[in-house]
């Protein structure tokens, strides 16, 4: 059990042990909804879209968290905007968007004294240089992402299912939606600093899409796929510990692994059961 163990008798793999866990809870309980609801691309989206803001952050040194945030309402402002004002569908803006937000953020980046140290930590993050401060930060994130989903577990499970049926309950499906898409904003923000923003999207999407092949019930769904985002987060930090990987990237990588061997063993149960029936 050394192996297990040694990785963890420093103080930095400890904070990035922490920082990671409050990150994957939060973003698996939220990233639950973006799978149910098929909102992917839009978190994919919304990952890239954090750059120019991130940035703009570093450039003229201001919080970095507040460059990200407002990155982030601009791309939903923006997504929005073009779906409202012309027959192309959601995706349009958000392919739109994806592609020159990231771009204006690598341009931004360049200008910056340090650019590739700039780009590589924006874009792949510092899982073993987490701070206290960052575990403060993604504990908030974590209980805020804990009592949304409790509290609106109605309205966001009758919108990912049939949106007119919760506006014919009263369940407010526009105003739902919005809350939704800030709490995946807010989660993709508070975790970049730890996974990095193109690899926040694994923790976002890989746990709970796992959790999707293996229940059906949302409630443990989301218990699940918070299980196997701290698992991730272990077994990617023993694996760059032990590998000398980067920390960041295993982690992010642990998770898609997993669902495909999920997935294969649920293809070839389901095959066993076909044969001998």
């Amino acid at each position: 059990m050394d192996w297990l163990i040694e990785p963890f008798e420093f103080a930095f793999q400890q904070r990035a042990l922490l920082g990671g866990a409050l990150a994957a809870v939060a973003l698996s309980l939220v990233g639950t909804w973006v799978v149910i609801r098929g909102m992917s691309f839009l978190g994919d989206a919304l990952v890239h879209g954090v750059i120019p803001g991130i940035a703009l952050a570093i450039l003229f040194d201001f919080n970095v968290l507040a460059g990200a945030a407002a990155a982030a309402i601009v791309m939903i402002v923006g997504i929005n905007l073009v779906h409202r004002q012309t027959a192309f569908s959601e995706d349009t803006g958000i392919g739109l968007l994806f592609v020159g937000m990231l771009a204006l953020g690598v341009i931004v980046i360049s200008r910056t004294p340090s650019y590739s140290g700039s780009l590589t930590s924006i874009l792949f993050g510092d899982a073993l240089g987490v701070t206290a401060g960052d575990i403060v930060i993604l504990g908030v994130l974590m209980a805020i992402a804990v009592v949304a989903s409790a509290l609106l577990y109605r309205p966001f499970l009758v919108l990912a299912f049939n949106a007119q049926k919760a506006k014919l309950l009263g369940l407010r499906p526009a105003l739902a939606h919005w809350v939704l898409l800030g709490l995946i904003t807010a989660v993709i923000v508070g975790s970049f600093q730890t996974v990095g923003t193109l690899l926040v999207f694994g923790l976002l999407i890989g746990p709970p899409a796992t959790a999707a092949l293996l229940v059906r019930r949302v409630p443990v769904m989301m218990a699940v796929a918070a299980l196997i985002g701290v698992t991730s987060v272990m077994i990617g930090l023993v694996i760059s510990f032990h590998l000398g990987t980067a920390g960041s990237a295993t982690m992010a990588l642990v998770p898609i692994v997993l669902f495909f061997l999920v997935l294969t063993a649920r293809s070839m149960v389901g095959r066993r059961r076909a044969a001998t029936t």
